[in-house]
């Protein structure tokens, strides 16, 4: 363990510890300003989660960390991949293009499409500890010459590469986590080259949220403490801000909204009774309440033999938070992490 507060990883320690302090701990006590806040010091929020969470969220789900739609008897990870391919399917990439994965995680819808679409992608995470372990796993997977990964910030896009750099811009559950959307958005389409397409899944609160109700507000702080993200908006605030920073949107769709018979929310719910296949079966348990507390046991014994960075506990104490805030946004149709806007800068 390093004797300073940054590890070797990247992962600072102090961020991990203070992540929990940015929200009230009676939820129902969050102020605007708390809020607030949270948007002017985005960067520590979701570093500290990251720092905190990325080693539970590759044990959990797996190296990509979205949701996905589920046809019956479809396995998890044919469900992830379907899931990116269908982003890059209506993003029409070809190719040989450019393209820039805004919030890359540790880089695995990265290397679906790079492999699906024959593109070249150039992967973009704030955090050094994401970063690391994206470019570990491109390296074994044989794709370090066609999918790379930088440290930056989504707000400052055009700053780090110049305007009109890229053919396009994707971003999986990512750009939620930006202070605002208008800002992150207008940066991506600084970016992006005349004619270039943007395609993002947004986490977004849906027409049926309603911010005064003390339910609906729950769901969204719980939502928002569980997954590092400083506020939760309504999908209007996204789709208002495609016209406001100028894009053409060529396509919109709430996913989530589809008939399917099996929710996107189920391995969250942690019956092992709807798991698809054998896989899933063990993907569940681990989210079930027995799974969750060998795995809380664990992380509790090795935060204190110095194994894992002191505050890992607490992040993960909040992840519960995301079981029941996901779940319940879920099934009331409150919460969407599957807001599918296409959209185009003009010529």
């Amino acid at each position: 363990m390093a004797t300073n507060k940054t590890l070797k990883d990247g992962r600072q320690l102090d961020r991990i510890d203070s992540y929990a302090k940015h929200w009230q701990k009676d939820l129902k006590k969050d102020t605007k300003a708390d809020m607030e806040n949270r948007n002017a010091d985005y960067e520590n929020v979701v570093n500290g989660y990251y720092d905190g969470a990325t080693e539970l969220y590759e044990w959990g789900w797996g190296s990509c960390f979205h949701f996905s739609r589920f046809y019956k008897g479809e396995a998890f990870n044919q469900s992830i991949a379907r899931h990116e391919h269908y982003l890059a399917s209506k993003m029409n990439l070809k190719p040989g293009m450019r393209v820039l994965d805004v919030g890359c995680g540790i880089g695995g819808p990265a290397r679906e499409i790079a492999r699906f679409a024959d593109v070249n992608i150039v992967g973009l995470n704030n955090n050094q500890f994401q970063i690391g372990r994206a470019t570990k796993y491109a390296a074994q997977a044989g794709l370090s010459g066609q999918v790379t990964f930088v440290k930056g910030d989504f707000m400052k896009l055009s700053e780090q590469f110049g305007e009109n750099s890229f053919d396009a811009v994707y971003a999986i559950e990512a750009t939620v986590h930006a202070p605002s959307f208008e800002g992150v958005y207008g940066e991506i389409k600084k970016v992006l080259k005349p004619g270039g397409i943007f395609g993002v899944y947004e986490w977004v609160m849906t027409p049926e949220w309603d911010p005064k109700n003390p339910q609906h507000k729950q769901i969204a702080h719980e939502i928002e403490i569980s997954s590092g993200i400083p506020e939760m908006r309504p999908l209007k605030a996204s789709r208002d801000a495609f016209d406001n920073v100028g894009f053409e949107v060529l396509y919109e769709e709430d996913l989530a909204e589809r008939p399917d018979p099996i929710p996107w929310y189920y391995p969250l719910e942690g019956d092992i009774f709807k798991a698809q296949t054998l896989y899933d079966l063990f993907m569940c348990w681990r989210i079930s309440w027995s799974g969750r507390l060998i795995s809380h046991s664990a992380i509790w014994i090795m935060e204190k033999v110095g194994i894992m960075p002191k505050g890992t506990v607490e992040v993960t104490e909040q992840l519960k938070h995301a079981l029941k805030g996901i779940v319940d946004g879920g099934k009331t149709k409150l919460f969407t992490p599957m807001y599918l806007v296409v959209a185009r800068k003009p010529e």
